[in-house]
């Protein structure tokens, strides 16, 4: 029987299922409140897909799920799992270290998501594939983020992902944004065909209009709602309408529904309820465990609430809420006792401790002992959340405040890293209840640090980080060091506030415990970042390069990279850019983005992509670069991160395209009020002085340019430095521009590479005259062709140009202002390069046409595919390289052809794609 009221709704569920046999991929999330009609909607969608021949394979999420990390991934992939054997060995392991099915070092979460994406691509190689995941908001948090991810990458695998998603209730974070459907409430017309369904008999008007205005157009409570009310107030009128939500009545009713049944039956279908994984062997060794008969089962298969086969089911996901809610604390406890002696804690040991935690009723060490030992195979699989959950619910059952104290703060540390800041506050007070340890103390006030630094960058992070790391210091030196670096980080990120700047964290970090024999990169860095900042740049630049050397020569990280240890990274990056060290730069950059692919740490590659980017663009690269930002920009999309612009914002400049560039520019200040001086801001300062300096509004690049460096933080400035003297020199502000010089000739001269040289020979020469500034001009141009910088190195060409001309020396000006004029077309550079082409036409000569290249296109997705395709890397190598399926790359690839007009892969080698 088809719904009723839900025509929009069904065709729009059958037009996904259309897309999959079509082979493309289809996404939806169906939302609406509880009884709404999401579960019957999926239900339609099953029996549509099986009778169309197409797969099908379900999950429901449950509030007593949350705990156990990828268990409702596994509840989904499951009958799939007999294909993993042919995903790559790294995706197999990583599914089968999530899903306990294999020990190893715990897996990257969207390497699982990756290995999620190609396991239900290869399912859907042979039939279409229908994924039904009910109740999302109730999934653990690792299967949550890890399908919110598989469904932001799939494009041609042909499989549909539909989640059901109750509002209000729950966390449906990771789902925001994707595909969706809301699920609007009945009209009176269509609730009134429901009821007269329901009630199989006739009503009086009256009496169904009172139901109706009760039930609030809920399908659900039209169908429920006249089974628990009394048939003379049927006849008599309905009660006035309470003003309860709808899920809370529903939930009322089942659960009156359940207390009409015999005691054993409703102790069974606690005891179902509180086992969610649908076991029917499970539930009835729990059954014996309490003296059930299988009679018992009965009653409530007559009454419409459960459904024993060969799985445990619900009629509806509120039935198991409203049951489990219903229930004494006693009988709860009872339940979860016969389910921990039903589970074999050889095989499940999570399972039986935390149904044994669920059984206690006061403190009892043994039980928190179990689950402790659960936090870590958890935390071992990736599955931090549920760690922290264990953890939380250990340190609850702990009898000694000391060991309590203890659990309580390994368990925030775990809540602050899975992004559950306000729990873990909770926890860091439940371990300060009493007296801690010093060393305890210290790592209360780091995680408070943490989640300051994550939820606000507020301006006192530094300062209470830094108090941290102070505290650390006697304790552990090691964990000291890294608190100091961190300090300096924020400091250098939020910028110079009321609270610490990075000069006072600088100079503490100066006392920090010395660095362990032999230092690891991360004490050199720390070191050489502190002398900098405290000594000046000339003092510190030898223990920098030696720390960036170590980093270069860190094979330790060859093979994997986590979040923390890629903020290192970026550190190190962004280092050798202060250091103006091009090849350092280059390893550095390109290492962190390939380790963090390698390793599948996908948290951490936006912000690699996005360093990488920026510096592309300085190496002439604009179209690669490109290529890394659109990554960057769909990979923070499909893992909910927080979006980053600056890679977007460097771009638009470099091209100069002002209204994308202003646009961004004024989305980053007003995001970062309260910050001017931090990294992010400034750094948005540095890249609009480059499109004003392109365009040629000197004022307003040499005002931009200020602003970047007045926080006198080496990162920003040193960017900002010759952006300023151009502007500066050519709007006529002498004194700004030498000043501006002074400090980049002194950071260039303790850097000593050609790009620093080089810079500072350009900047020279623009405050220069006669035969002084043309030798710096071609002094700018040798060195700097000898580093990686191409784009500096084209515009030094423009301004040498440009400078010639206003010589008189047409001839010259020619050769030099059509170099510039060819290098920044062919780059993209289009402000730079229609200067250049504005002084050719001064000179007398018309600028030649950029021709128009096949490349031109394709898209930035399918121009990485295609280069990496023309290296000869396979469709399956190209997919884990850019955490997408085989099959969409292949996708990719038919439209590459058809654009360029070839057909095939050695074809596709033999074209230029620069």
């Amino acid at each position: 029987m088809r719904l009723v009221g839900r025509h929009a709704e069904l065709t729009s569920i059958e037009q996904q299922l259309d897309q999959a046999r079509a082979g493309h991929s289809a996404v939806l999330t169906v939302r609406g409140e509880a009884g709404i009609g999401k579960t019957e909607l999926l239900r339609h969608a099953r029996d549509v897909a099986e009778a169309a021949g197409m797969q099908v394979t379900s999950s429901v999420g449950s509030e007593s799920e949350t705990q156990f990390a990828f268990a409702g991934l596994h509840q989904l992939c499951a009958p799939l799992l007999a294909r993993a054997g042919s995903l790559p060995a790294p995706q197999q392991s990583a599914l089968g270290v999530a899903f306990g099915l294999d020990e190893g070092a715990a897996p990257d979460r969207f390497l699982v998501g990756l290995a999620t994406l190609n396991l239900l691509a290869e399912a859907a190689e042979e039939k279409p594939l229908v994924c039904l995941v009910d109740d999302a908001q109730w999934l653990d948090q690792a299967s949550a983020q890890v399908l919110a991810f598989v469904a932001r990458r799939m494009q041609a695998e042909r499989v549909v992902l539909l989640f059901a998603v109750r509002e209000p209730g729950g966390d449906a974070q990771p789902f925001i944004g994707l595909p969706e459907m809301r699920v609007a409430r009945l009209t009176d017309r269509d609730a009134r065909q429901v009821l007269s369904a329901a009630m199989g008999a006739p009503v009086d008007d009256g009496v169904r209009d009172r139901i109706v205005a009760e039930a609030r157009g809920n399908p659900l409570a039209l169908m429920e709602l006249p089974g628990s009310v009394q048939p003379a107030a049927l006849a008599g009128g309905f009660a006035t309408p309470h003003a309860q939500d709808i899920p809370r009545r529903l939930e009322e009713s089942f659960s009156r529904r359940s207390k009409n049944l015999p005691a054993e039956t409703q102790l069974l279908l606690l005891t179902a309820a509180a086992e969610p994984t649908g076991d029917p062997a499970l539930l009835w060794r729990a059954a014996d465990q309490l003296g059930i008969a299988r009679e018992a089962v009965a009653p409530a298969e007559d009454a419409a609430l459960l459904e024993l086969g060969t799985r445990v089911r619900f009629r509806h996901p509120l039935v198991r809420s409203a049951i489990y809610a219903a229930a004494t604390p006693s009988d709860r406890r009872r339940a979860h006792h016969a389910l921990a002696a039903a589970t074999d804690p050889q095989v499940d040991p999570d399972r039986h401790a935390w149904h044994r935690a669920q059984s206690v009723m006061s403190t009892d060490e043994e039980a928190a002992l179990q689950l402790e030992r659960a936090a870590g195979r958890a935390q071992a699989r990736g599955g931090v959340a549920a760690a922290a959950a264990f953890l939380q619910r250990a340190a609850e059952l702990t009898p000694e405040p000391e060991d309590r104290a203890r659990r309580a703060l390994r368990a925030a540390a775990l809540k602050q890293e899975a992004g559950a800041w306000d729990a873990a506050l909770q926890l860091l007070a439940v371990a300060e209840s009493r007296p801690l340890a010093p060393l305890q103390d210290a790592q209360v006030k780091l995680v408070r640090a943490q989640i300051a630094f994550h939820r606000s960058l507020g301006r006192d992070v530094p300062a209470v980080m830094l108090e941290a790391a102070t505290a650390l210091a006697p304790l552990d030196a090691g964990m000291a060091r890294g608190a100091y670096l961190h300090a300096l980080n924020a400091a250098i990120i939020i910028g110079p506030q009321d609270g610490r700047g990075f000069r006072e964290v600088a100079e503490a970090a100066l006392a920090a415990p010395a660095a362990p024999v032999p230092p690891r990169p991360l004490d050199l860095l720390l070191d050489g970042l502190a002398r900098t900042y405290t000594q000046g740049i000339e003092s510190g630049v030898p223990e920098l390069r030696r720390a960036l050397e170590a980093f270069r020569a860190d094979v330790s990280r060859a093979t994997s990279v986590n979040v923390s240890e890629s903020q290192l990274w970026w550190f190190a990056s962004r280092t050798a850019m202060v250091l103006f060290d091009d090849d350092l730069v280059e390893v550095l950059t390109s290492r962190n983005v390939r380790l963090a692919r390698d390793s599948g740490a996908i948290f951490a590659l936006p912000a690699a992509l996005l360093i990488r980017s920026m510096a592309l663009v300085l190496a002439g690269e604009l179209s690669q670069a490109d290529e890394l930002a659109a990554e960057q920009a769909a990979i923070t999309q499909a893992i909910g991160g927080t979006p980053l612009r600056l890679d977007r914002l460097m771009l638009a400049a470099w091209r100069g395209r002002e209204a994308e560039t202003v646009a961004l520019h004024a989305d980053i200040a007003a995001q970062t009020t309260g910050r001017p001086g931090g990294t992010e801001a400034m750094l948005a300062n540095y890249i609009l002085s480059v499109l004003h300096n392109g365009l040629g509004d000197y004022p307003a690049a040499s005002k931009a340019a200020a602003q970047a460096c007045e926080s006198r933080e080496l990162g920003h400035s040193s960017m900002a430095l010759p952006e300023l003297v151009e502007a500066a020199a050519r709007a006529g502000d002498l004194e700004l521009a030498t000043d501006a010089l002074d400090q980049l000739d002194e950071r260039a001269r303790a850097s000593g590479t050609e790009w620093a040289l080089g810079l500072t020979a350009r900047s020279r020469a623009l405050t220069s005259n006669g035969a002084e500034a043309e030798e710096h001009y071609r002094e700018a141009i040798a060195r700097l062709a000898r580093s990686r910088m191409t784009a500096h190195l084209a515009r030094t060409h423009l301004v040498y140009g440009e400078w010639l001309r206003r010589e008189e020396r047409r001839k010259d000006a020619r050769e030099q202002l059509r170099t510039a004029h060819q290098m920044l077309s062919d780059m993209g550079a289009e402000a730079f390069a229609t200067r250049a082409a504005r002084e050719l036409r001064a000179t007398g000569e018309r600028p030649r046409k950029r021709t128009a290249h096949p490349v031109d296109a394709l898209t930035a997705q399918e121009l990485q595919i295609a280069r990496q395709v023309a290296t000869g890397a396979t469709s399956r190598e190209v997919a884990t390289h850019l955490f997408l399926s085989p099959r969409t790359v292949e996708a990719h690839l038919r439209s590459i052809f058809r654009k360029l007009e070839i057909s095939s892969r050695r074809q596709l080698r033999e074209m230029p794609l620069t």
